[in-house]
């Protein structure tokens, strides 16, 4: 092999191994930055890595909304209508936020708690998020409870 060809050899290894550290190095990125969806029911069933983040989706229960002591920490419990976890979020929940409502939270899990760190909510009556609204659809709603049953109409008097 004659010097140059030494020389371009050289520079052709130098190349690879640059592209091989700078995919290595954005392959780690990627799967540092990886979120899950989750519905309730895979959440309890463990079907689901063990480290990461999360989005956990489903229906926000009605009457499980506590607002713990110092005020700005709220647990609610969330269900795909098969099964129900307790979501723990500290911050401001956006205005749209309600029980019987849609949502999708961003966080991690520790000790069966789902810690969120982000609640995003439904912004109109049709909107589902499309990973809630493909596990509803899986869901048997004739075992859930409809929410008209649990709610008191308008104008009624106790």
């Amino acid at each position: 092999m004659t010097p140059k060809q030494k020389s371009r050899m050289r520079l052709v290894l130098l190349v690879l191994a640059g592209l091989g550290i700078t995919s290595l190095l954005a392959l780690n990125a990627f799967r540092s930055n990886l979120m899950y969806f989750l519905t309730p029911a895979e959440m309890v069933a463990g079907d689901y890595p063990e480290q990461g983040m999360y989005r956990l989706g489903g229906m926000v229960v009605e009457g499980s909304i506590n607002r713990l002591e110092n005020g700005i920490t709220v647990e609610f419990d969330l269900t795909d209508y098969e099964q129900t976890i307790t979501v723990r979020y500290t911050g401001i929940l956006p205005d749209l936020f309600r029980e019987g409502q849609g949502i999708v939270a961003h966080g991690r899990i520790e000790n069966q708690l789902f810690t969120a760190e982000e609640v995003l909510a439904k912004h109109d009556e049709s909107y589902m998020a499309p990973e809630v609204a493909e596990a509803m659809k899986n869901v048997d709603m004739s075992k859930a409870i409809p929410a008209s049953a649990t709610k008191i109409p308008a104008g009624t008097t106790l």
